[in-house]
Formats: C-alpha cells, sequence, structure tokens
C-alpha cells in the first residue's frame, strides 16, 4: 500500500490566534448551514414545482437531479479555481453563482419554463459542489489534534439549514402570487448573506510544504489505497441512500394527501438528524475511529428503511427520515476523516475534487431513480431499492476492517 502523509493542517503554517482559528470555525459553520439552507429549499420545492411544470410526472424531479449533476460537472472547475485563486475566491464565486441561478429559477417559476428551471438548478450545482469543500477548509485551518472536531463543527452549522430551510419555503411559497416566486428570491438573499459571512472568514497561504512538494502523485495512486477507495464509498452511498429517500419523500406524502407543512417538518427534523450529531461526531471518531462510526451510519441507515417500511403515517416519515439524516452524518462525516488519511497537501485539490465527483454522480442516479421509483413503483418499492447501496457501504467497511488486520 502506498506511503501516507499527513493532510493538509495548520501545524505546516505560521502560528495563528487560537481566537482567529474559532473565528473562522465559527464563520464556515454558518456559510455551512446557508449552503443547507439553499439545499433544503431546493429539496423542498424543485420536486414539486417540477411536478406542476414536467410533461411527465417521471420528469418532475429532474430539478433537483439538476442541482447534483451540476455539481458532478463543476468539480473539475472548482478544483481549478481552487488551485488558481484560492479558497476564498473560489468560494465567493460560487456564491455569485448562486444568486444568478437563484433569479433564474425565480424566472423559471415566472414564465412556467420546466426547461428553464432545470437548466437554473444545473447552474447553481456549481455553488454547490464549492459548498462541499467547507469542511476540508475547517480541516485545514485547525490544529492537527483537532481536525475531525473541526470537520464535524463545521457540518453541524447545517442545523441552521434545518431550521431556515423549511420555514424558509413555507413561508415564502405564496409570497408573491406565483407558488414558489417568493422561496427563491428569498434563496437569492441568502446567497448575499452568505457573502459577506464568507469575507470574513480568514484563509492561510499555502504551506511550505505544499509549495514545494510539487504536482503531488497521480490521482490513479492516490485512488488505489483502500483507505480512500473505502471513504470515498462511504460518503458517496451515504449520500446516495439519503437523497434516494429525501428527495421523493415531499412527492410520497402529497401521493398520502398530507399537505406541504408536513412535508417540511419532516424535512426539518430530516436535517436536524442531518446535523446534530456533528457536535459530537467528531469526538466518537477520535475515540472510536472512523470505520466504527461509519458502520452506526450503516445501521442507523437499515433502521430507517425499516421504519419506512413499516407505515406511511406522519411520525413513520419523521422518524425514518431523522434516522436518515443521522446515518448520513456519521457516514460522511466518518468518510471525509477516512479520505484525509489517504492524500498529502500538494495533492488535496485532486483529492477532494475526486471524492466530490463521486458523490455527486451518485446523488445524480438516485435523484434520477428517486423521483422515477416514487411515481411508477411507489414508496416501498423506493425503500426496498434503498437497501442496495446501504449493503454495499457495510460491504466495504467490512472489507477494509479485514484488510487492516490482515496487515498487522
Amino acid at each position: 500500500m502506498a506511503a501516507r502523509s499527513p493532510i493538509p493542517c495548520s501545524c505546516h503554517e505560521p502560528a495563528r490566534p487560537r481566537h482567529h482559528l474559532n473565528r473562522n470555525l465559527w464563520l464556515l459553520a454558518i456559510a455551512q448551514g446557508l449552503l443547507l439552507t439553499n439545499n433544503v429549499v431546493f429539496i423542498a420545492i424543485n420536486g414539486l414545482v417540477g411536478l406542476q411544470l414536467a410533461p411527465h410526472g417521471w420528469m418532475a424531479t429532474l430539478p433537483v437531479m439538476g442541482y447534483v449533476v451540476g455539481g458532478a460537472l463543476s468539480t473539475g472547475l472548482v478544483a481549478r479555481t481552487q488551485q488558481r485563486w484560492g479558497r476564498k475566491t473560489s468560494f465567493q464565486l460560487g456564491l455569485a453563482v448562486a444568486l444568478v441561478s437563484a433569479l433564474l429559477c425565480a424566472a423559471a417559476s415566472w414564465l412556467a419554463s420546466f426547461e428553464l428551471l432545470v437548466a437554473a438548478t444545473v447552474v447553481a450545482g456549481f455553488y454547490n459542489a464549492n459548498g462541499q469543500l467547507y469542511r476540508f477548509a475547517a480541516a485545514e485551518l485547525a490544529a492537527p489534534a483537532y481536525r475531525e472536531k473541526a470537520v464535524s463543527l463545521v457540518l453541524a452549522g447545517g442545523l441552521i439549514g434545518a431550521v431556515a430551510g423549511p420555514n424558509l419555503a413555507a413561508s415564502t411559497r405564496h409570497l408573491l402570487g406565483k407558488p414558489f416566486l417568493g422561496a427563491y428570491f428569498a434563496l437569492a438573499a441568502v446567497a448575499l448573506v452568505a457573502m459577506a459571512v464568507m469575507a470574513g472568514v480568514r484563509f492561510g497561504p499555502n504551506s511550505p510544504a505544499e509549495s514545494a512538494a510539487g504536482p503531488g502523485r497521480p490521482l490513479r495512486d492516490i485512488a488505489r489505497q483502500p483507505e480512500f477507495v473505502v471513504a470515498v464509498m462511504g460518503a458517496a452511498l451515504g449520500y446516495g441512500v439519503m437523497n434516494l429517500l429525501m428527495a421523493a419523500t415531499p412527492l410520497a406524502m402529497q401521493v398520502c394527501g398530507m399537505p406541504f407543512g408536513d412535508a417540511a417538518f419532516v424535512l426539518e427534523w430530516h436535517v436536524i438528524g442531518m446535523f446534530a450529531p456533528g457536535f459530537f461526531t467528531g469526538h466518537l471518531i477520535k475515540r472510536f475511529g472512523a470505520l466504527p462510526v461509519m458502520g452506526v451510519g450503516v445501521l442507523l441507515n437499515a433502521a430507517c428503511i425499516a421504519i419506512a417500511l413499516s407505515g406511511q403515517d406522519l411520525h413513520h416519515f419523521t422518524a425514518a427520515l431523522f434516522l436518515l439524516g443521522m446515518g448520513w452524518n456519521f457516514l460522511f462525516t466518518g468518510g471525509t476523516t477516512l479520505a484525509m488519511q489517504a492524500y498529502r497537501p500538494e495533492e488535496k485539490n485532486r483529492a477532494q475534487a475526486a471524492i466530490n465527483f463521486c458523490v455527486f454522480a451518485t446523488m445524480a442516479v438516485t435523484s434520477f431513480a428517486s423521483g422515477a421509483l416514487v411515481t411508477t413503483r411507489g414508496w416501498t418499492w423506493l425503500n426496498l431499492g434503498s437497501t442496495v447501496p446501504v449493503a454495499l457501504a457495510g460491504l466495504a467497511l467490512l472489507w477494509l476492517h479485514r484488510h487492516r488486520r490482515s496487515l498487522r
């Protein structure tokens, strides 16, 4: 197995006053929360707007799929902008794109144009691809002993989205006459707030080790490492099963005759499940390691599916989506931490781009499958299909555990 070097971290950079470090992490956590506000509103309304505008019902979640396809297509571009202009400029560029894409979505709603709605969400994917790097930026700004907690803390900032996202969607959906037109304008305002927050984050220069080390190993060498393979599988499949069920939930609840307010309530608890564990997931990883924490994430996903198959009342949707969110947190945070063991500082842009591309590609497939399955086969078959990525993630963790034991 290829030798591993430490991840990019603050130990290679000039010392920063500790209050600056804390300030940066909290600002990144707020930026993460505003990113999730955008994501939750998109998830809550894009499928419903798509259902109103799409020529066929099975196309309803294409605007949701467009968001993640745009993210996948943007990963290489984001890596280049990060390499050329640095974290801060690239992040601000992503937020500018978020502003423009929200206004394009508003225009699509006003004009009743399904094609423009899908195109606008593809454009918005550039923002999402940038936002997926907030957690890595947090690790780079943290002291070596604090990396796991820094990643976990920034992801916990998504709680802002848990509260703000569903309530923003519900309170602005009829604000300007056209369904959800006001929600899209509200997202434009969220992007402006996020730009102000990001302006306050202080990113250090590249570390001496990163600047002097050259280009690093080719991606194929990084990707051959068992830790990298399992980290990517855990993060991608965890996101995949979550997206498969989450994107379809508003549609499934509408079929069951439940009002939009109930769907917003369920999504709120789902996002709480995603990010509330962020206050302690880092501690668990530090104590027990990434693999056991990811294993718990697999079990939580299995419990979610079992509850979803047991009934279709409000409490079933709420409990299942809450556990789904927790399972995602354990898999994604653990996968992020595990991945950072597999690349060197000078390799971060290509390694992180590869991770995020795999995540977005999986999300794109599951976004399309979600709408197609729930509208043609129903909620039960959708949940049965979700057992496949859960099982694959579990098998990947077991394989790495046995591989490590064989090296002792």
